[in-house]
């Protein structure tokens, strides 16, 4: 079947304020240090829901051996590097070239392999390319178009395969902590980093996945707990949450 071309859902504002930080993606202090402090949460999250769907043992160091996987808006690689050291074929795709050089500086530094491309997720679709797994992590509340963003993800996920996506509910309560106090008070993120407007809440994201003949099959919310000064999971999705859905159709689940 041919894919219909679709248009970018990008938007070049958010693309070129990344950019400008892209030599810092790795510096734990700088201006990403709050994504490094959230990447252990989403990491076990992804490694747990996929050795399970998977029929894997996630305490297994290489629980993601063979299965071939995309993270989206992959920025400076600091998901994609841990799930490849877990022995996932991973395929890092980001529409910034100054993050794709950065990712990939630091992947060969670190000894890991990792397909950095600098392209979009419609470029990939329309290539025909297909993944066991799919992430869109921190991403959908950047997209000019979240229902033809998150269907042109869901169309690279091989059948009986996961998506997962993460992203800041749109509430008054996530205006409070993650605009005003993280961007404003704390300056855990640059300003400016996020737009309330842009949130997405947990019924539209599963709706949009529904739309794409996905299942949602699993969703979490993540807090700050200020005493272990650490993210863990949660049934409180006002602020952030994650989603895991399965491509239904018919199809053998990688080994």
């Amino acid at each position: 079947m041919t894919l219909k071309k679709r248009s970018s859902s990008i938007d070049e504002a958010e693309v070129e304020r990344f950019s400008r930080i892209a030599a810092e993606w790795w510096t734990p202090r700088g201006p990403m240090a709050s994504l490094h402090k959230f990447n252990p949460v989403r990491l076990a999250y992804i490694r747990d829901r996929a050795s399970a769907h998977f029929n894997r043992d996630a305490k297994t160091l290489d629980c993601l051996k063979g299965l071939r996987m995309l993270d989206i808006g992959c920025g400076g690689g600091i998901l994609s590097e841990p799930l490849a050291r877990l022995g996932a074929q991973m395929v890092g795709a980001d529409p910034s070239q100054e993050n794709i050089d950065a990712a990939s500086a630091h992947a060969a530094q670190s000894g890991v392999s990792v397909d950095y491309r600098a392209t979009l997720a419609e470029t990939l679709a329309e290539a025909g390319e297909r993944f066991d797994v799919v992430l869109a992590m921190e991403v959908v509340e950047h997209v000019v178009d979240v229902e033809a963003f998150v269907a042109t993800c869901a169309s690279m996920v091989k059948p009986g395969g996961l998506m997962f996506t993460a992203t800041l509910n749109r509430t008054l309560k996530s205006f409070a902590l993650a605009i005003v106090g993280a961007e404003y008070v704390l300056r855990w993120i640059p300003r400016g980093t996020h737009r309330w407007d842009k949130f997405v809440t947990p019924n539209e994201l599963e709706l949009a996945m529904e739309r794409s003949g996905l299942r949602v099959t699993g969703e979490r919310g993540v807090i700050y707990n200020l005493l272990a000064d650490r993210w863990q999971l949660s049934s409180d999705m006002d602020v952030n949450y994650m989603l895991v859905a399965e491509n239904p159709k018919q199809g053998g689940k990688s080994a």
